[in-house]
């Protein structure tokens, strides 16, 4: 007995030309998706983190990174890795940043490839992003000295006490202004009076540590915040401001000095009640000195 086979013929609709167009057509609805998730946001963390899920399917990597002349972002979560792809990225001919990947294995060509495609989708939604980011850090920036102004200090205060609060930590809070300013703007102008209050923005940020934060609220008021603060670090940053006000050379030369009040949250505060008594510790530390000043 013979066996027959019987082959089942291909629907007359079915063509290999209709197999790729149905490949396009799903490949641009995944492209149209990744840019309607990356359009949601103006945060870049937010935007790393929708665009790390989906370079994720063809790249294993342990760490993502964005860098450019002015900023450097991570994704959340981000580990040293053997080695760093790293990707330059442009819009219209316009360098905005690099993309580095940390990984631990090379990277296919066919993966290279679909990485460089998701790239093109996510350029316009990071570079708002990049835009969104520089308006609001200009909104928080004291034009004259570039610290953090007021706005900004509020910010960072609450945020300071809360991860306090959580961690069991300390912070610390500085106050100070300059002695009889007023003097040196009514004597020798108000253009003297912006370099001194440049350079003592620069004493400042020389006389603190990394985790610490400096701002210029106007005028010539100035605030430090010091996380995990201690009694030490507070007395090492009044010692260096002191010393670097007789060495700074147009500071000297107009014989600048300046008050600090210093005080420690405590469980009991928020950031009103932090401020006000150190404040007061300010008021008291320019009475004593003018007492001082009126003796000699």
């Amino acid at each position: 007995m013979q066996t027959l086979n019987i082959l089942a013929s291909p629907s007359k609709h079915y063509n290999v030309f209709n197999s790729f167009e149905n490949d396009r057509r799903s490949s641009q609805q995944e492209n149209v998706g990744l840019l309607e998730q990356l359009q949601t946001t103006l945060d870049l963390s937010r935007v790393l983190e929708i665009f790390a899920t989906e370079a994720a399917k063809y790249v294993k990597f342990s760490g993502l990174y964005f860098q450019n002349q002015t900023l450097s972002k991570s994704l959340a979560g981000s580990k040293k890795a053997k080695q760093e792809r790293q990707f330059e990225l442009k819009l219209n001919d316009e360098f905005i940043g690099t993309l580095s990947y940390g990984i631990n294995s090379p990277i296919s060509m066919y993966h290279y490839q679909e990485l460089k495609r998701i790239h093109q989708i996510l350029l316009h939604p990071l570079n708002n992003a990049l835009k969104y980011h520089q308006a609001m850090q200009l909104a928080m920036q004291d034009s004259l000295t570039n610290l953090g102004n007021r706005r900004y200090f509020d910010e960072q205060l609450k945020r300071a006490m809360h991860n306090a609060n959580r961690n069991q930590g300390q912070v610390g809070l500085v106050l100070g202004d300059l002695n009889k300013f007023k003097v040196i703007n009514d004597t020798y102008g108000h253009s003297t009076g912006d370099q001194v209050l440049q350079q003592f923005a620069h004493v400042l940020r020389t006389c603190i540590r990394d985790s610490d934060s400096v701002f210029r609220f106007g005028g010539d008021e100035f605030a430090i915040i010091v996380e995990h603060a201690t009694e030490y670090a507070l007395d090492i940053i009044q010692t260096r401001v002191d010393k670097a006000l007789k060495t700074n050379a147009l500071l000297a030369k107009y014989k600048v000095t300046c008050s600090l009040g210093t005080t420690f949250m405590n469980r009991a505060d928020n950031e009103h009640t932090l401020f006000e008594r150190a404040d007061q510790a300010l008021y008291r530390q320019k009475m004593n000195m003018s007492k001082s000043l009126s003796v000699v």
